[in-house]
């Protein structure tokens, strides 16, 4: 297991600086000019444009900029924003909201999901069955922002169970909404998958074994069938982690939450460009580690895997 934990962490870093290169490329080195723009119509002074230039490193070759913003990284020094302020600063207040956010709806899609997903596996053809896979299908349909705008309106405004907006200091309550907005679409994907799996595994031979040799229906599905079941979700779950932090842009934009997605939405539409930067390579380093955490999961659920 250490072994393969210490490859896993070697294959990290390729894809790491690949990510970000892409990122530094696509925000920095492509056509426009994100000085320019800060001026509107009536542009900067020349001297406040080459000082802001030097400033962000932008007068340097590109690749000396890329290597430069690595450094920043490895010393935590995420840069400035256009507006001056720091980036870590803003992250500081972004990234809290979000990841309780992504944390409830994982935690939400994870639980009903799962449990849905192993009753309609082990009734394969009932009415239970049929019901949740049109369900699943309908949530899978709907936009998200249709979903929420719906909820928004039944349980906030008209049945007021629940607050509308999050606000800049979002409590538990007032995040229930968003995260089961948030992870309604995964859910439906974890209950599908969590249902096939099930469906398969509960005719194997070794289930069949089991069962012969006398063991409760209880101990069966949570030792042969639920655990066999869980890798394709724990795969897709640690993935979506990482997608449910950064696909937050549509519900915290719903909710008026001060996450990531609204200062990476407001960023881009101000053409911060290092906030953006650094906003994205924290979400891939988040979206790596979490994937590193299912692979690790994975080889626990299946040793077969350590070895292959």
């Amino acid at each position: 297991m250490l072994w393969y934990t210490a490859r896993r962490l070697l294959q990290m870093v390729p894809v790491f600086l690949g990510a970000t290169f892409l990122i530094y490329f696509l925000v920095f080195a492509l056509p426009g000019d994100p000085i320019a723009a800060l001026g509107g119509d009536r542009g900067l002074p020349e001297a406040v444009e080459e000082q802001i230039r030097e400033r962000y490193n932008l007068d340097e070759p590109f690749l000396v900029q890329y290597l430069l913003y690595l450094k920043g990284i490895l010393t935590l020094d995420f840069g400035i924003t256009f507006s001056g302020r720091d980036v870590v600063d803003v992250m500081r207040e972004a990234f809290p909201v979000t990841i309780r956010l992504a944390i409830m709806a994982l935690v939400f899609e994870a639980v009903f999901g799962i449990a849905a997903g192993l009753i309609a596996g082990l009734r394969t053809g009932g009415i239970f069955d049929g019901t949740v896979l049109v369900l699943s299908l309908l949530v899978i349909a709907v936009p998200t922002f249709v979903i929420g705008f719906v909820l928004q309106f039944f349980v906030g405004v008209e049945w007021e169970l629940l607050p509308t907006t999050a606000g800049r200091d979002p409590t538990f309550r007032s995040l229930l909404m968003p995260a089961v907005v948030l992870g309604a679409v995964s859910l439906a994907y974890v209950l599908r998958l969590t249902r096939t799996s099930v469906a398969e595994n509960k005719s194997a031979d070794h289930v069949r074994t089991a069962y012969a040799k006398g063991l409760s229906r209880g101990r069966v599905i949570n030792v042969h069938i639920l655990r066999n079941s869980m890798i394709p979700v724990v795969t897709f779950l640690g993935a979506d982690l990482g997608m449910l932090m950064g696909g937050a842009i549509v519900t915290e934009g719903i909710f008026n939450i001060n996450g990531v997605g609204g200062t990476l939405f407001r960023a881009i539409g101000q053409g911060e460009s290092a906030t953006v930067v650094s906003l994205t390579t924290v979400l891939v380093l988040v979206y790596i580690l979490a994937n590193l955490l299912v692979d690790l999961l994975y080889a626990w659920l299946d040793p077969r895997i350590r070895y292959a």
